[in-house]
């Protein structure tokens, strides 16, 4: 066996252990719009739920970059543009982690001089793998209420956390539950096994996750090489050296080499 056709199977042999929770398979998992409806729908609650269009991290039509996570950025029938992601770290604050991805869509898809009355309206579905919020639900409904009176305020944002960790029997729950398998055929959800069977068992789903997880692989050698760039003149840098010899010295841009300068003042 050749070693491209060894790297494939071995490719193949990892895709047969993904599952929804895991960001990479459920990114391909949800460039089909019938499927993350399906999820959407029991999420949110609402069967007329429809999904005219989803962008995603690997999308080329991804217009927001990579300094906002998008996991799949739904955009409703109503207008509405919902963020799903996945997590499976609990090593952050969730929160603020949603509430930074919500704020940087509503800025990005709203246009100056436009009336706030017509800023975009976001919902934020977060799926985590743990109970962060440890509050024994499999999923919970963040609003904004006004202290002295008690009554829900309404801005627009919208924001849904659920988790794979807490089973209570409830349609949810048996949902988050196809998260958590490698395999899922499940009649309730017909549309969500569909899809996680084709990316898995067929030609044109493997192609596609093949091509993917080579993606998501060089954008991590690369990410990793720019960071060890980024210390390198960090420290030559923080020794004394001088901008216009470190960039004569490492062969770098000499914008690159200020960029990281400002960043070394600011910690002085």
């Amino acid at each position: 066996m050749s070693s491209r056709m060894k790297n494939q199977q071995e490719k193949i042999e990892d895709i047969k252990k993904l599952r929804l929770i895991d960001d990479l398979f459920f990114e391909a998992f949800a460039e089909n719009k019938e499927a993350i409806e399906e999820v959407l729908r029991v999420i949110i609650e609402d069967e007329q739920l429809s999904v005219l269009d989803v962008i995603t991290q690997s999308s080329e039509r991804n217009l927001y970059g990579r300094s906002v996570r998008l996991d799949a950025l739904c955009i409703l029938g109503d207008g509405r543009k919902c963020n799903v992601e996945v997590q499976r770290s609990d090593n952050d604050d969730h929160g603020r982690r949603a509430r930074y991805n919500g704020s940087m869509i509503t800025v990005k898809d709203s246009n100056p001089g436009e009336r706030f009355e017509d800023v975009t309206n976001v919902i934020i579905v977060y799926i985590s793998e743990f109970d962060f919020l440890k509050g024994g639900k499999p999923i919970y409904h963040v609003d904004k209420v006004v202290r002295e009176t008690g009554e829900r305020f309404h801005d627009g944002f919208e924001e849904v956390f659920v988790n794979t960790a807490v089973s209570d029997g409830s349609r949810v729950s048996r949902l988050m539950s196809c998260f958590t398998k490698p395999i899922v055929q499940d009649s309730e959800f017909p549309k969500t096994s569909a899809e996680v069977t084709r990316l898995k068992t067929t030609e044109g789903g493997l192609n596609a996750m093949c091509e993917l997880m080579e993606k998501y692989t060089t954008e991590a050698r690369a990410e990793g090489r720019a960071e060890e760039r980024k210390s390198l003149i960090f420290n030559m840098l923080k020794n004394g050296m001088m901008p216009e010899a470190v960039s004569k010295t490492c062969n770098l841009p000499l914008d690159e080499v200020e960029e990281v300068q400002k960043e070394l003042m600011q910690t002085v």
